[in-house]
């Protein structure tokens, strides 16, 4: 079977002090189902496994048992130059995404070139009960429409969100920062009025002032906006 010779090719590229430190960044994962793959191997590898006929076998293999296995996929999706049949594939593994990296580590060449298509699904995923999905869909977001595509309508998606799971604020807060450092006067007011949950808030703050692209002038003003608990 593909998804065999797959695990053993991993198994051959596998760094145990590399797993070791994946592991610390990733709590959620038991290190158990950890191989230790370096990322610049495992992208090689989904090159070329991509111009494999029986790709799917493996795709279809869900859920995998090694989270290098999760990762590998989410490169080869990430490399699917059909719109169609890369949502497909998406919309199949975000399910059994389970942690922050394998989650963002999944970013579709494709999608630049769909934006308009792209934006139906991730009004649909940030509404999503599953974390990583919600996750996935505000980092789509915020990768695709803060530049000529941007609408205020997209920080009121994001606003709008109430979580407790910490992933899902965390993605939250991450969009705001980078909103302020690339659409500052239009996202500002979302900030001051304070649309988001008191963690969220001044975590966006904490992340924006350490941006390089916003002024001094500017982080000192979002100092002071900061909400004390």
């Amino acid at each position: 079977m593909l998804t065999e010779e797959i695990r053993n090719e991993l198994f051959n590229s596998q760094d145990l002090k590399y797993r070791d430190f994946q592991a610390r960044l990733i709590p959620t994962v038991n290190i158990d189902t950890m191989i230790g793959v370096r990322t610049p191997e495992l992208r090689k590898y989904a090159g070329q496994l991509s111009r494999r006929e029986d790709i799917s076998e493996f795709l279809d293999d869900l859920p995998h048992r090694y989270f290098d296995e999760n990762q590998l996929h989410a490169f080869i999706i990430s490399g699917i130059k059909d719109y169609e049949s890369c949502i497909e594939e998406v919309e199949g593994f975000l399910p059994y995404i389970d942690n922050w990296a394998t989650c963002d580590q999944m970013s579709p060449k494709v999608f630049k070139k769909h934006r308009q298509e792209l934006l139906s699904c991730i009004k649909r995923w940030i509404r999503s009960d599953e974390t990583y999905t919600i996750r996935f869909g505000i980092g789509m977001l915020m990768e695709h429409f803060l530049d000529a595509d941007f609408e205020s309508v997209y920080p009121e998606m994001v606003a709008g969100i109430r979580s407790e799971e910490y992933y899902v604020n965390m993605m939250s807060a991450w969009y705001f920062a980078t909103a302020l450092a690339k659409q500052y006067d239009a996202v500002l007011p979302f900030v001051e009025s304070r649309r988001l949950d008191a963690w969220t808030h001044n975590k966006a703050i904490q992340k924006a002032v350490e941006s390089r692209r916003i002024s001094k002038e500017q982080k000192d003003y979002l100092r002071s906006l900061k909400v004390k608990k």
